[in-house]
């Protein structure tokens, strides 16, 4: 069986289909303007994004396994970066940068959630701090 569950709700199956829609946008781009490079920064963090958590889910720990979702979520957020450089270089459209910003905050929701839980997890006697064993 292989390490990606494609299930519609995961961030796994969430970052693939973005980073299709990022190549899709990029290959849009470089055939209507020029600014190559801008573009280029643009497809390589939004196609790392899911290489990291393809990455996370195969992760031999959980500190690997949180490295690689941090990384994921790093990623995200410069995504969200070049998104807004490119609508307001008016490279794309509104419409198109309205898409695309919706699609990557939710996977920067998610992965920012699922660091913290993983995080979370790793720190020694965290359930000492919970409310229920405060006495």
């Amino acid at each position: 069986m292989p390490c990606f569950m494609e299930k519609e709700q995961t961030v796994a199956y969430k970052s693939e289909n973005f980073a299709v829609r990022v190549i899709k946008l990029y290959k849009i781009l470089c055939g209507r303007e020029k600014g190559y490079d801008l573009f280029r920064q643009m497809l390589r963090s939004g196609t790392s994004i899911g290489a990291n958590v393809a990455e996370a889910e195969c992760a031999i720990s959980k500190k690997d396994f949180l490295s690689k979702n941090y990384i994921a979520l790093k990623e995200c957020q410069e995504t969200l970066y070049w998104l807004r450089l490119l609508y307001k270089t008016e490279y794309i459209t509104e419409k198109e940068y309205n898409s695309m910003d919706k699609d990557c905050e939710e996977l920067r929701k998610m992965l920012s959630s699922i660091t913290k839980t993983t995080a979370a997890s790793l720190t020694p006697h965290s359930s000492l701090h919970t409310p229920h064993s405060i006495k």
